[in-house]
């Protein structure tokens, strides 16, 4: 059961006694961990003025002994962390360390160890903040589009069809199959959601994810939906692999989708392509053998990783896992995207914990991918499509629980140095973690709040501006990269130079010649 895998990853063993107890073990062990402040001065080791030195010494070897990798790529794998930004890493490496049992601090995340990092500019051409659609375009094309459109030129308004056709810009999947490569997107929003929908897709609007969310000029003018391009053969044989959620923008009315116009494209699916296959649980994932495999596991969006049940819906990770597997079977290589969307979901929610545990899910499946793959000749890269308002503050002891209240070290009047709760001007705690705008806008006077009700995973942190939804930040966000011509993730980047340097990678000028 998929429950003992995380049995296995807190504890090192492998239970094998019933689902509910090992549930509520971990339940249990969690909260424990995550109200509980976990380090006083003691707890934890402060390491030496020598231990320390050496450890700068040793990061300077291994920086030294870094030798960039300039074969062509084989393959290439973008892991895109929908709202990942500086401070959600941050935060998500201390929530990964502490549930390990550790203060946290000093946990990395999988993809932080890798060699070459790079900042990224996340603007889109019309908005200073920007959104996952025009993200997610500039990632798969090289080219910086508006905010809420698909693989359209940046002179092209949205949800405006006129001369369509000639205002596309081709995303790095149509390239790949040209060049007879293999393709796959994986993700836990819908697929016809904006990011992973840049890797098939085009369209003006990132909301005509089926005909019926389309005005019918918009239909009459020449564009399409874009559920119904996943079915496309995007310049070569088509997608071989497409895991996510999203059913009901594949289905018709009739059987519970949202299709107006009574095509069921998972049908379509199977009969378009070769050894084609569709599956709908995580049991199915496991033993499907297809060419062309579309999974679909959730109507809408996949549920978060804190509150999947385990028995229908894959993990990110077994979903990367499957594509890999499914991918590498083409000798030509492959170009595969694996988006952990709820972060972002989690965050304009106004909750940290379930956006936190979908993060680390991500390092958990880029985890597993470095045992899948040989960095020799794949690259793989780790970034965020943009960030959101979230804030890491206060100072915080060393190991406070991440989802905690503001525990600080004082000098009492004796001098001594002990813990104690921060209190804030109107004399009540605060949490390290917060948004500066959502639902979790404090109206009037402030709650006291308590160390029990900040760690329930349905808490939402305070927020200072009302809005109907948290937003996203305009900062900047990191890029991980590791493999042939990583070395080329450096600097402050535009955010479409990373398209670039996946098509440098992979030769894709040159490939067939």
């Amino acid at each position: 059961m998929v429950v003992n895998t995380a049995a296995e990853r807190l504890f090192g063993i492998d239970t094998k006694f019933g689902e509910t107890l090992v549930k509520s073990l971990l339940k249990t062990v969690a909260a424990i961990a995550l109200i509980t402040p976990i380090a006083t001065s003691a707890d934890f080791d402060t390491g030496t003025t020598e231990s320390w030195t050496k450890a700068g010494q040793d990061a300077i070897k291994e920086r030294l002994a870094d030798k960039p990798n300039t074969k062509r790529a084989k393959n290439v794998i973008l892991f895109v962390g929908d709202g990942m930004g500086i401070s959600t890493l941050t935060a998500a490496r201390i929530l990964e360390g502490q549930l390990a049992g550790q203060p946290g601090e000093e946990n990395f995340l999988s993809f932080e160890k890798f060699p070459h990092t790079a900042l990224v500019k996340t603007y889109n051409v019309d908005s200073q903040v920007a959104d996952s659609a025009g993200t997610a375009s500039a990632l798969n094309t090289g080219v910086k589009t508006r905010i809420g459109v698909i693989n359209t030129a940046p002179t092209h308004m949205q949800a405006t069809c006129d001369n369509i056709a000639d205002n596309l810009v081709t995303p790095l999947a149509y390239k790949a199959e040209a060049a007879g490569m293999a393709t796959g997107i994986v993700s836990t929003a819908r697929l016809t959601h904006a990011t992973p929908a840049a890797v098939y897709a085009h369209s003006p609007l990132r909301e005509w994810e089926t005909d019926a969310d389309m005005p019918t000029k918009a239909i009459e003018a020449g564009c399409r939906d874009i559920g119904q391009q996943i079915i496309d053969k995007i310049g070569g044989d088509g997608l071989e692999v497409a895991l996510g959620g999203g059913r009901r923008s594949f289905k018709p009315v009739s059987e519970g989708g949202k299709r107006k116009d009574g095509r069921d494209l998972t049908k379509e699916w199977v009969s378009t392509f070769n050894n084609a296959a569709y599956i709908e649980t995580a049991a199915e994932l496991k033993s499907v053998e297809a060419d062309h495999l579309l999974g679909l596991f959730s109507s809408s969006h996949m549920s978060f990783e804190a509150q999947r049940d385990g028995t229908e819906e894959p993990t990110l990770t077994e979903m990367t896992e499957a594509a890999i597997k499914a991918l590498s079977k083409d000798e030509d290589g492959y170009y595969l995207m694996v988006e952990a969307g709820r972060v972002d979901h989690g965050h304009h929610g106004g909750s940290a914990y379930l956006a936190l545990h979908d993060a680390v899910e991500l390092s958990r499946a880029v985890k597993r991918t470095l045992e899948l793959v040989d960095t020799e000749e794949t690259l793989i890269l780790v970034t965020a499509d943009h960030s959101h308002v979230f804030t890491m503050a206060g100072y915080p002891v060393r190991g406070n629980p991440i989802f905690g209240l503001v525990n600080s070290l004082n000098r009492d009047e004796n001098g001594e140095i002990k813990q104690e709760l921060t209190l804030a001007k109107d004399g009540k705690p605060y949490t390290t973690l917060g948004y500066h705008n959502g639902s979790g806008a404090v109206k009037g006077e402030r709650p006291h709040l308590t160390a029990e009700e900040v760690a329930k995973p349905d808490f939402k942190q305070q927020a200072l501006v009302p809005t109907r939804s948290e937003t996203h930040g305009g900062e900047d966000v990191g890029l991980f990269a590791i493999g042939p011509w990583s070395h080329l993730a450096k600097g402050t980047m535009e955010q479409n130079v990373v398209y670039h340097i996946m098509h440098h990678a992979l030769d894709l000028d040159n490939r067939n010649k």
